[in-house]
Order: structure tokens, then C-alpha cells, then sequence
């Protein structure tokens, strides 16, 4: 038993989709251990509710499993299972009608190298605790005031860190409009963090 799991912990996500697809049911088990609490990271930005995070993650993994026949080896295993996620999230929102769309009216255009989304040094001092806290408040709120368009793509890169090539397989759009909607979305995030970066 230890000897499958130390082989099963070594394998990669794709080799672990091939032993799930020929009946090997210890490598599901490991794949939801490596990425629960990561998918679930994912949701709850969205959700902002911790037992529909919770609904939404079995789902997911419900969903992997059911379709552990249709995944092919030509797409990365975490950019799969990010697609699932991310659509399971989209028919939860329409179903409850939660989805909060804020409307850019929108003379930011970006035309120029890639903006980086520069938040408040990380390093503080104990009395700095409660200042802090206050800023990561407002950053949160700065991503959730932010078009869902926005919103998803800036979420998957900068917090989620995945790459711009996962990013594009996982929403179906071109290179150039992922990475152009990233840089928008954290000129956007500066603008509202201005004031906590210049106090």
C-alpha cells in the first residue's frame, strides 16, 4: 500500500487520468487530493459562499470522473479539470441569477507592454497587521467589482498562476485577447488600489 502511493504521489497528472481510464480507482483519489483545495480556491472567488464553493467542487470532481473517458492526453490534466471548474461556476451563476456584471465604460485602452498588477509589499510590521488586512479587503473588493470577463481571466494568471497558455485553452480565446484582458484588468486594479499604495 505505501509502496502504490509513493509510485502514485511520482506520477504526473496525465499519467494518473491513464490509470483512472483503465479502472484504477486509487488515482482519481489522488488527483482530488492534489487539487481540492486549489479548485476550491478557484470557486470561492467567485461564489463568495462557502458551502456552494464546497457543492461546486464535488460537483467538479463528480464531473472528472464521469468523463475520466472523454479527457485525451493532448491537453494538460489541470487545464481540463480548470475548464470543468470554471463552467460548473458559470450554469451556478446563471441558475441562481447571481451573476454581478459592473459595467466598464471604457476609454482604458491599453496599448502598450504588459502591465504588472503591483499590490502592497507583503513584508510588514506587527503594528502594520490591522492597516493590512484593511488592504487586502480592498483588494479583494477591487477583483470582485471587476467584469466577469475581467474578473476570471486575472484570477486564473495572477492568483491561480496559471499560464497564459492554460489560460487560452481554458477560455477558448486567442493569445492576444488573454493577455491584453489581463493587462486591462490590472490597470484597473491599480487605479482602485491607488490610494492604499500612495498612503
Amino acid at each position: 500500500m505505501y509502496a502504490t502511493r509513493i509510485s502514485l504521489y511520482n506520477l504526473s497528472d496525465e499519467d494518473l487520468m491513464e490509470h483512472l481510464q483503465s479502472g484504477y480507482e486509487a488515482a482519481f483519489s489522488e488527483l482530488v487530493t492534489r487539487y481540492q483545495d486549489r479548485i476550491h480556491h478557484f470557486i470561492f472567488r467567485y461564489t463568495k459562499n462557502t458551502q456552494d464553493s464546497e457543492d461546486l467542487v464535488q460537483e467538479t470532481f463528480m464531473r472528472v470522473y464521469r468523463c475520466r473517458d472523454s479527457y485525451q492526453r493532448i491537453a494538460r490534466f489541470s487545464t481540463w479539470l480548470y475548464t470543468i471548474a470554471g463552467n460548473l461556476v458559470k450554469t451556478h451563476y446563471r441558475k441562481e441569477k447571481r451573476m454581478q456584471l459592473v459595467s466598464i465604460n471604457g476609454s482604458n485602452t491599453v496599448d502598450k507592454p504588459e502591465a504588472k498588477w503591483e499590490l502592497p509589499d507583503d513584508s510588514f510590521c506587527p503594528d502594520q497587521v490591522v492597516e493590512n488586512d484593511m488592504i487586502l479587503s480592498h483588494v479583494k473588493e477591487a477583483v470582485n467589482m471587476l467584469s466577469d470577463e475581467f474578473k476570471q481571466i486575472v484570477i486564473m494568471r495572477d492568483i491561480q498562476n496559471l499560464s497564459y497558455e492554460e489560460i487560452m485553452e481554458i477560455t477558448g480565446l486567442p493569445m492576444g485577447t488573454v493577455k491584453s484582458r489581463i493587462n486591462r484588468a490590472r490597470v484597473k486594479l491599480q487605479e482602485s488600489l491607488k490610494f492604499y499604495k500612495n498612503s
